[in-house]
């Protein structure tokens, strides 16, 4: 998760140049920094073929709670920041939701099965955004 402007487009391609990795056109990058909500795009570096999926931090409660949660992950020499992996499974059933492609179901059931989730918080997130019958599906395997 970022938190962007479309003033800070020119340092993210600086950080990320052409010659390493996939960054949207400007155009494209603009349009997503100016949404108020579920701006988004992808990162993805040539030499490993590693995706990165950028989510542009709005202004609603479930953002917040993720800023206030993200993870410091190592990478290559350094460190950087990451999404906790609650807020990128719920953003990923809001999107099977809109068009229900199998990727976010596989995406979700390897990270429940990966990673360390706080279930209390999905679960009541699931319920106020709507989205049982998604969850249900990712758990159940039904599809």
């Amino acid at each position: 998760m970022l938190l962007m402007r479309v003033k800070d487009i020119s340092r993210l391609r600086a950080a990320f140049p052409d010659s390493d990795y996939y960054v949207p056109p400007e155009e494209t990058l603009r349009l997503e920094a100016a949404r108020t909500t579920r701006g988004m795009f992808n990162l993805i570096h040539h030499a490993s073929q590693f995706k990165g999926d950028v989510y542009l931090a709005a202004r609603d409660s479930l953002h917040a709670w993720a800023l206030k949660h993200r993870r410091r992950i190592g990478l290559g020499d350094g460190e950087t920041w990451i999404a906790p992996p609650e807020y990128v499974i719920l953003r990923k059933l809001e999107y099977l939701r809109e068009g229900g492609q199998d990727k976010h179901v596989r995406d979700i059931r390897f990270m429940l099965a990966a990673t360390k989730v706080d279930r209390k918080f999905l679960e009541a997130e699931v319920t106020r955004l709507g989205l049982h019958a998604q969850w249900r599906n990712c758990e159940t395997g039904d599809r």
